[in-house]
């Protein structure tokens, strides 16, 4: 449901890659339902998933979208699309930024 109200903007749909990772509690079990999604880019999704569970992001589901602008960023993108989930995991306070952490 959530990504087909994102796919519904065209700009998002017409994106070369949507890579997708979610992570969600379940508390009545003591464990996870996590998956990702790749979308054609290699390896992201796992990689997206991977920092969710370091982070320990709970209840969330993280769409990075990926246009191919004509140059190939090399192992680069996994940090770049990293980053840009981070950013939003920060601001959304779904994680501490790193400063906040160390004031405890």
């Amino acid at each position: 449901l959530v990504l087909k109200t994102l796919l519904s903007n065209r700009k998002i749909e017409q994106a070369t890659h949507n890579i997708q990772a979610y992570r969600i509690y379940q508390e009545e079990h003591n464990t996870y339902l996590q998956d990702c999604e790749d979308d054609g880019e290699n390896q992201a999704g796992g990689r997206l998933l991977h920092l969710l569970q370091i982070l320990d992001a709970k209840n969330v589901f993280v769409v990075v979208s990926r246009w191919y602008g004509g140059i190939l960023l090399g192992p680069d993108r996994f940090r770049h699309i990293n980053n840009a989930a981070r950013l939003v995991l920060e601001s959304a306070n779904f994680i501490q930024r790193d400063n906040e952490k160390k004031k405890k």
